[in-house]
């Protein structure tokens, strides 16, 4: 058995005294992990950090074999984002929502967004807002997709700035006012057809609240899990950075 893929590191465990098992998480087959050897030497170490996208040929006798791999860098992104206390949290946290993928298993849309989330990582405005949209592209792939796009009392599609805490589905301003300190609020970055323009700390702290609520919910605590504190770190320093300066729009 043999491929040849792109893949983005996600993590590395050594084996041995010189080789390391490799966790990928690849364009055409999904999260895969499969081993280096010599993957601990200063040669290779650089290249299997978390957030780099490399060349990847995978080898096994059979499918169901761990195999090895052999790599190439392709973009090392590693340096760069872990030179930021909100890059190692946030890459830390990309990895360990990417592992609630069944291993294996194509996403090649996934594949894209936490590739492109990675290469606009270096403002924590812009950070945050891919996180955020990458946990809503993760319940969606899970199967627990918000309905964001239109009213979920109306049908209207304008004027959506709540979301219901039960349903998953926006609510709009006239439907949702009786019942406004019961509901989440809905940024304007996640509304449909909306960009990320003129982010507030309260746009982004309510994104990570959105998202927080669905994925503990219908995610995690099903499988025993908790938020990963990389999440709260990162969170963390989103606060700090707030205080600190205010947050400049990405």
């Amino acid at each position: 058995m043999e491929w040849t893929d792109e893949g983005i590191v996600l993590g590395v465990r050594r084996h041995g005294e010189s080789s390391a098992i490799v966790e990928l998480l690849t364009r055409q087959h999904g999260r895969h992990l499969g081993l280096v050897r010599g993957g601990a030497s200063s040669r290779l170490r650089p290249l299997l950090q978390p957030g780099n996208s490399v060349s990847a040929v995978w080898r096994a006798r059979l499918d169901e074999h761990l195999g090895t791999y052999a790599i190439e860098g392709l973009k090392l992104r590693a340096a760069t984002l872990l030179g930021s206390s909100h890059g190692v949290y946030g890459v830390t946290h990309l990895a360990s929502i990417a592992r609630l993928l069944p291993e294996r298993d194509p996403h090649a849309d996934i594949f894209a967004l936490l590739e492109h989330s990675l290469d606009d990582f270096d403002d924590i405005g812009s950070a945050a807002v891919h996180l955020i949209h990458f946990e809503l592209a993760m319940l969606s792939e899970l199967g627990f997709r918000l309905a964001l796009e239109n009213c979920a009392v109306t049908g209207e599609t304008t004027d959506l700035i709540y979301v219901s805490p039960k349903s998953g589905g926006a609510v709009s301003r006239g439907a949702g006012e009786p019942w406004r300190d019961r509901l989440l609020r809905l940024p304007p970055f996640l509304r449909h057809g909306e960009a990320a323009s003129d982010l507030t700390d309260e746009d982004l702290q309510d994104g990570f609240r959105l998202t927080g609520l669905f994925l503990l919910r219908h995610v995690l605590e099903p499988r025993g899990q908790a938020h990963s504190d990389a999440r709260a770190g990162f969170i963390n320093a989103l606060t700090r950075q707030e205080a600190k300066s205010g947050l400049p729009a990405p």
